[in-house]
């Protein structure tokens, strides 16, 4: 599998590109500025979009989704709970003091067991509410990876002071969700560097396990 991560945007969001060797068919996950950038690593590895994936409509992993699929014509997948969020993108784009992007809508809306595929690439769904209501985490078995969006970070997890946070809700979706998987799951956070679903559980302060 291919698999490209590009920090984007002026938060560094880390935009993953998943793509299929042999169909050359992709999923691009949190396209949230910087589509230019994007496009280049797509056609440097001749890869088709078949799916534009949101963890969360914060304005760093959602901004240039609506473009990116003007130029693809691929869906934009995202779950339903953080509609409002993207309805006041011009509000987020305020606070950041940038212009306001366009909301994508959602083609697809996102659910829990949801399967995204891209050839032979197979990413299970997991809603993993905290950050956001509609925080979705991306765990794909056979490469043993999780795209975690702003849910779990190295060494922390995502912040619950902003709208529809909730700090009770990411402990569980952590705890219920992410800790449940393989330990040696290389975890892809929303923004820095990644970490492992077993590097976590022994040393996250903020989410312990059970």
């Amino acid at each position: 599998m291919i698999h490209e991560i590009l920090p984007v945007g002026m938060l560094g969001c880390n935009c993953s590109i998943l793509g299929d060797e042999i169909t050359r068919e992709a999923i691009v996950i949190d396209p949230g500025d910087d589509i230019s950038e994007i496009v280049a690593l797509l056609e440097k590895h001749g890869l088709t979009v078949k799916t534009i994936a949101i963890t969360h409509a914060h304005i760093d992993h959602i901004g240039g989704a609506a473009k990116l699929r003007a130029l693809t014509g691929a869906p934009v997948y995202m779950h339903a709970d953080d509609s409002f969020l993207a309805e006041n993108l011009a509000m987020q784009a305020q606070w950041l003091g940038v212009a306001p992007p366009e909301n994508p809508g959602i083609d697809t809306a996102a659910k829990e067991g949801d399967v995204l595929k891209a050839g032979g690439i197979e990413a299970s769904v997991l809603h993993t509410p905290g950050h956001t209501p509609g925080s979705i985490s991306l765990f794909l078995p056979h490469e043993k990876k999780l795209i975690a969006g702003d849910t779990l970070f190295r060494g922390g997890v995502g912040r619950t002071d902003l709208a529809g946070g909730d700090s009770a809700a990411i402990a569980r979706s952590i705890r219920g969700k992410l800790y449940t998987l393989p330990e040696d799951t290389v975890v892809i956070a929303g923004h820095g560097d990644p970490t492992s679903i077993g590097r976590e559980k022994r040393s996250n302060l903020f989410v312990r396990p059970d």
